[in-house]
């Protein structure tokens, strides 16, 4: 694995944030499971609703990470082999893993049959999170397009309004998504929308012209970031209250990617994230080295957390949180993010060892 800070990019910063933000909404999930008073719940949503950014800053950073690191690939097959073992393996067999191992963390429903269980992996049903990749791994297959995207707007530099009209295009096609979405009381239904790369496609596009126009990035986040935090604060109180309609007792379910307020609160964060990632970056800051480390982890540390969080809140979790709510979020929150980096840290170790072993071999017998 390489730490080494040079390669460091908003990508990875965006990637780290994600990931860790993600653990502290599968804890908090987990934790409302005890019944706690409303007015820890009410606490417990604020927190969740704070950390309710990570789909739209993973699929941003990927997007402007691949951006930057496939310019000189060969081709589309080549790229989809170097997938392959780090992004949809990984996934074959940790969805084979929930659905074997915890199959009473399956969402919609369960399965019963070959065919049922088919459609619970294909659709991110196996585990809480897994619906995640189901759209994620979408992006990676559309990857040319992005790349057509990239390659035009290089072209164009001269004309750099034509990337920046495209950027507003996405904006103004997304708020028309979520307004035709979520005024519905029947959204909490319409749980394929999270399955469609459609409705975080405006996450990539601007991923794409983030890593295209990163210094024009850089100078206007460093100027207005004060004011994003603003917005960020004003958006997030917005999507309490509208979570508070719903009733006196708290259910997630009722949240959505989609509230207007919940996209411009993802964009203002984002926004946080690239800027202190353009500081760093300036600065040339010693971080950098473990925030690369840490994004090249971060992924199947992601696919990983529900299962080792199951395994901390039935080893004592749930009896710690049942007693000291606070504590027993934290120490949780803790533990899954220190058992699940370290895991994927070791299984990253033992792929580098291996290859490392073969390579003598390979050469000897050619």
């Amino acid at each position: 694995m390489n730490w080494q800070g040079d390669e460091a990019d908003a990508g990875d910063f965006l990637k780290v944030a994600a990931c860790t933000a993600v653990m502290g909404q599968s804890v908090l999930s987990l934790a409302l499971t005890v019944q706690p008073a409303l007015r820890d719940q009410a606490v417990m949503a604020g927190l969740y609703l704070a950390v309710k950014f990570t789909a739209p800053a993973f699929i941003w950073g990927i997007l402007f990470t691949t951006s930057r690191t496939t310019q000189s690939i060969s081709g589309y097959g080549t790229y989809l082999k170097q997938q392959i073992p780090t992004l949809f393996l990984p996934t074959v067999i940790w969805t084979g893993l929930y659905l074997w191992v915890m199959p009473d963390v399956q969402q919609h429903g369960a399965g019963h049959s070959w065919r049922s269980f088919f459609w619970q992996a294909v659709s991110g049903n196996a585990a809480p999170h897994l619906w995640y990749n189901t759209m994620m791994l979408q992006f990676i297959l559309l990857m040319p397009v992005f790349w057509w995207l990239r390659d035009r707007t290089t072209r164009l530099q001269a004309a750099k309004h034509w990337g920046w009209g495209i950027g507003s295009l996405s904006v103004l096609a997304m708020i028309g998504f979520t307004l035709l979405v979520y005024p519905t009381r029947y959204f909490v239904r319409w749980y394929l929308l999270d399955r469609i790369f459609l409705g975080f496609l405006l996450y990539a596009v601007l991923g794409v012209l983030c890593w295209q126009y990163w210094a024009a990035w850089q100078h206007w986040l460093s100027r207005i970031w004060g004011l994003l935090v603003l917005v960020a604060c004003a958006t997030w109180g917005g999507q309490n209250w509208v979570l508070r309609q719903w009733g006196s007792t708290v259910d997630f379910a009722q949240t959505s990617y989609y509230l207007p307020a919940t996209v411009i609160f993802d964009l203002s964060v984002i926004g946080l994230v690239l800027a202190l990632a353009g500081n760093q970056i300036r600065r040339r800051s010693r971080s950098l080295g473990l925030v690369h480390g840490l994004a090249q982890l971060a992924y199947p540390s992601y696919l990983a957390n529900v299962f080792w969080l199951q395994l901390i809140w039935r080893g004592g979790g749930a009896v710690l949180t049942q007693a000291h709510l606070g504590l027993g979020i934290l120490v949780c929150y803790g533990l899954t993010w220190i058992v699940s980096f370290s895991f994927s840290a070791l299984i990253a170790r033992c792929i580098d060892i291996v290859k490392r072993r073969r390579q003598p071999w390979t050469e000897h017998n050619r």
